[in-house]
């Protein structure tokens, strides 16, 4: 059996279900009187309006009150703050709240502190700084700085990071803690295989600077550690050369084989002289169409509702090639030889070219939209697995073609990896095979959320019967056992790591991943 904490804990979590979400802990305790005396005492709110800000996420499917919210203005607030609980005799619990993008809760704290990150972004402080000196590229960024603004700063200086999230209104300590894929990923690896170096609040209240060669247990903890080990501060970020523009191709598919082969294909082209980005999506009315381009001529419109009268779905590969000034004359010669010998539906492809900000930045585009809508601050039943390859095409006939049936709001991803991008030392965990593929359920639902909670379950349930390898990406369980499952032979060194920097279970218990907590201080 995995080894467990050998610290006493007792049970802190109380459930009351509410008619719109589940709410946890209606009862706050008072602040210990050692924190109340500290300078950041005056950042720290306990009013309704900042405790209920901090108490969802974009999920709104549950609902977690903290006892107060600190507004940063230094990281010594945030250090003072974590070491104020660990030195406690009654210590508290704590959670670092970038966007909040999470879906149930994983950024809160019940009866503890959240702690607004974006509140040390209104400082005088420059928290975005570039060094452009060759051969060292690289950004030194604020843990709460949007990529958004890392982007935007670095391509002043014709840099960018290589890797990237599809949506980048997202915090970089945020997704560094998770892992931060998109369709970059086969290319470049995650987010965290492109940081040099992190400053991290640890459990005890030390600030700490760790590089691969620096204190690199700390490091390797920390990237796709779930915010358990530690705050990230601040990250040194690869950067690359910044391409001017982009050339972005679409292709359909009526045959799951040959969009599974030739994404493939296209991945195996890591040398350069391929795609620059690859995703793969479902294509189940023609709503799920528009949501891609609008392009398609009222004759290809009709053969695509032919195609899913027939099939009921059809298949959608966006590939990206980056270009310049230089490479402009060439790169549809480029791309059509890359195309040459797919198996897309021929006649259905489209090919378009944007610029490489409005590349990257496109879902805010559709962000605006939904928002105008009332589309955005709904109910979010997300489900994001990384599944084997071996058994992604079982996958298909039992869940896309069945469980995906009835319409729903969002889209359906899937796209592939691969595992050598990937560093077995950082605490995420993705399927043990070589190629694995990201399936990403992003629904949206006003009221009937719970009927997508349960097939999130369905789908799970199947997998787990099937016998087929797969990961949770942003993932959430309730018990330890899932939790060990979920690591799998990484759990005995994660949770060495959490006794190394943070022996009381302060960070992040909205992961729940220790369920328990410690009952007295040790």
């Amino acid at each position: 059996m995995p080894r467990r904490f050998s610290l006493s804990f007792f049970f802190i979590a109380t459930f009351v279900i509410s008619p719109f979400i589940s709410v946890v802990g209606q009862q706050r305790p008072w602040l210990p009187q050692e924190l109340q005396e500290l300078d950041l005492a005056e950042r720290l709110r306990l009013d309704k309006n900042a405790t209920t800000m901090a108490s969802t996420d974009y999920g709104h499917l549950i609902q977690v009150l903290p006892t107060a919210v600190l507004y940063p203005s230094s990281v010594q607030d945030i250090t003072d703050l974590v070491k104020s609980s660990f030195s406690s005799h009654l210590p508290f619990s704590i959670a670092a709240r970038g966007q909040a993008h999470s879906l149930k809760g994983q950024a809160m704290a019940h009866n503890g502190v959240v702690i607004q990150m974006g509140s040390l972004n209104q400082t005088h402080e420059i928290r975005i700084n570039v060094s452009s000196s060759p051969p060292d590229f690289y950004a030194d960024v604020g843990g709460e700085q949007l990529w958004i603004d890392v982007l935007m700063a670095t391509l002043r200086h014709g840099l960018s990071p290589p890797s990237w999230t599809d949506y980048l209104y997202l915090s970089v300590g945020g997704t560094l803690s998770n892992a931060g894929i998109s369709g970059q990923t086969f290319l470049h690896g995650p987010q965290i295989s492109n940081v040099y170096e992190l400053d991290v609040v640890t459990g005890k209240g030390e600030i700490v600077t760790c590089s691969k060669q620096l204190n690199s247990e700390l490091f390797y903890a920390v990237l796709g550690g779930l915010g358990q080990f530690g705050i990230i501060t601040r990250a040194r970020i690869a950067l690359h050369p910044a391409p001017q523009k982009v050339k972005w191709t679409q292709l359909l598919y009526e045959d799951f084989s040959a969009f599974t082969r030739d994404q493939e294909y296209l991945i195996s082209l890591n040398n350069g002289k391929g795609f620059d980005y690859v995703e793969g999506s479902l294509i189940r009315d023609e709503s799920d169409l528009d949501e891609w381009s609008s392009s398609f001529s009222e004759k290809d419109r009709e053969k695509i509702r032919s195609l899913l009268d027939k099939n009921h779905l059809i298949y959608h590969i966006e590939a990206a090639k980056y270009y310049d000034n230089v490479t402009a004359p060439i790169v549809d010669k480029e791309v059509d030889s890359l195309l040459e010998g797919l198996s897309f539906i021929p006649g259905l492809s489209l090919k378009s070219d944007t610029s490489y900000v409005g590349f990257l930045n496109r879902v805010h585009d559709a962000e605006l939209k939904l928002r105008r809508m009332g589309l955005w601050e709904v109910h979010h039943p997300w489900l994001n697995i990384l599944v084997a390859k071996s058994r992604i095409s079982d996958f298909n006939e039992e869940v896309f073609k069945n469980f995906e049936r009835k319409p729903t709001t969002g889209l359906v991803f899937i796209y592939p990896m691969s595992r050598n991008k990937w560093d077995e030392r950082m605490s995420a965990v993705i399927p043990e095979e070589d190629v694995f593929y990201n399936v990403f359920f992003l629904r949206a639902a006003k009221n009937d959320w719970e009927y997508l909670e349960d097939q999130n379950k369905k789908i799970l349930s199947f997998c787990v019967k099937a016998g087929i390898k797969f990961k949770q990406y942003l993932p959430h369980y309730t018990t330890n056992n899932e939790w060990v499952d979920h690591f799998g032979h990484k759990w005995n060194k994660f949770v060495e790591r959490k006794k190394s920097f943070d022996p009381k279970g302060l960070l992040s218990p909205g992961q729940k991943i220790f369920t328990f907590m410690p009952s007295q201080r040790k």
